[in-house]
């Protein structure tokens, strides 16, 4: 019996979020007895969501957002999600491969000294990872869609790339050496669950814990496109790897969020995609081998006769009157938007919940509906000419399959209300 086997209880998971469940609590002896705090996570996402919305009506009489971000946001991290439907994690794939196939020696699953050693090791595996994404074009062009929102709100935390995990599980791999994959399966979670609420304004400053601990202050400069902010704080869960090599810069000026070129986009397939062709665009257009090659493996900024790293000066320069990109549309669409995106909500959740007992083609139908869905949101909020035929389409094909009986909601009540 595992020693977490309790793990999920509601207040034992509202303390995963903050990385504040003990050894004692959160240890397990295999794979199979991790609990899914992601997964279980998502009320508490909502409540902190709609909590940080009060906080800020309260603080600056102001939401810390807008509907067509929050969606945008929103529909990123669930396409994110979508390829752990169908597969295994990577990175427990890799990890236990690994583990059965050339660790060096066996630490104790239920020993605290594991525990603390896997918190430090995971996370500076990230801070290795993050920093790295910033710093080679290719990885770059997946992690870019983290940073590509101009606002900085919970939302913005669940904006994830569906690429980046494809690349992040090597960072991991010389922890399965000596580390049991049950403990490493926790820490993950708990790296990635701790970087949801520093993903906001309302916290200023936490006093000491700013010298050790990743904290809302911190990871703002991180999300600056102020030149004082850029490739500056990496940090998952802890500050102290980037005072240690050199990338720590404290919050100073106000920052503006997003990209240092804005995408203007909240097309989640376009937001995904865009950076990949951008690249193929300039590794065809770059003259000579070497030079196309550092196209990909060089940083972002970087062109030829240019350091790795691109030049700071070239770094567009902060006025403090940059506009975020904000269509104006009516406000019957973004109602209309708002109602839709929570039916593709609550169709995505019973598609989690019911997985297991779905046939392959069913699974398939419903994740493609689900990015048809976020692909038409998309392009209604940014009132796209052809935008309503897309949604059109989309919402016969949702009768379609909802007649047929691919698609279900977790409320059989709604089931009529939906169609209409």
């Amino acid at each position: 019996r595992s020693s977490g086997a309790m793990g999920s209880a509601p207040g034992q998971q509202l303390r995963a979020l903050f990385y504040a469940l003990p050894p004692g609590e959160s240890s397990f002896r295999t794979v199979e007895e991790v609990p899914d705090y992601v997964e279980k996570s998502i009320p508490f996402f909502i409540a902190f969501i709609g909590l940080e919305f009060v906080v800020s009506w309260v603080q600056k009489h102001k939401l810390p957002g807008r509907i067509n971000d929050g969606i945008s946001s929103l529909s990123l991290g669930i396409l994110s999600r979508l390829p752990d439907i169908l597969f295994r994690s990577v990175d427990l794939i890799s990890y236990i491969y690994v583990w059965d196939k050339y660790r060096l020696f066996e630490l104790p699953w239920d020993s605290p000294w594991t525990w603390y050693l896997t918190l430090l090791g995971v996370d500076f595996a990230y801070y290795c990872f993050h920093r790295i994404s910033h710093e080679v074009n290719i990885l770059w062009a997946a992690h870019q869609v983290h940073h590509s929102s101009e606002d900085y709100n919970l939302f913005t935390a669940l904006r994830q790339s569906v690429l980046q995990k494809y690349t992040s599980w090597i960072f991991n791999l010389p922890m399965a050496l000596f580390i049991p994959p049950s403990v490493f399966a926790v820490h993950l979670q708990f790296n990635l669950l701790y970087q949801f609420w520093i993903h906001t304004e309302v916290i200023t400053n936490l006093g000491p814990l700013e010298w050790i601990l990743n904290t809302p202050s911190h990871h703002r400069v991180h999300h600056g496109r102020n030149p004082y902010c850029i490739d500056k704080n990496y940090g998952g869960t802890l500050i102290i790897w980037d005072r240690i090599f050199g990338t720590f810069e404290a919050e100073d000026a106000k920052v503006v969020y997003g990209l240092t070129h804005p995408v203007n986009s909240f097309d989640p397939i376009m937001l995904q995609l865009r950076p990949l062709a951008h690249i193929w665009k300039t590794f065809w257009a770059t003259p000579g081998f070497f030079n196309k090659f550092s196209v990909i493996f060089k940083g972002p900024g970087w062109g030829p006769g240019k350091p790795r790293l691109g030049l700071p000066e070239e770094i567009p320069v902060i006025t403090g009157k940059e506009v975020p990109f904000n269509p104006r549309v009516p406000a019957f669409l973004n109602c209309y938007a708002v109602v839709h995106f929570a039916v593709i909500v609550d169709l995505y959740t019973e598609l989690l919940g019911t997985v297991t007992m779905l046939s392959q083609g069913t699974i398939l139908l419903r994740i493609g509906f689900i990015i048809l869905s976020l692909t038409s949101f998309g392009l209604l909020m940014e009132n796209k000419p052809k935008a309503g035929i897309l949604e059109i389409i989309r919402c016969l094909v949702f009768i379609g399959v909802y007649k047929l009986g691919y698609l279900r909601s977790q409320f059989c009540s709604l089931g009529y209300v939906y169609e209409v």
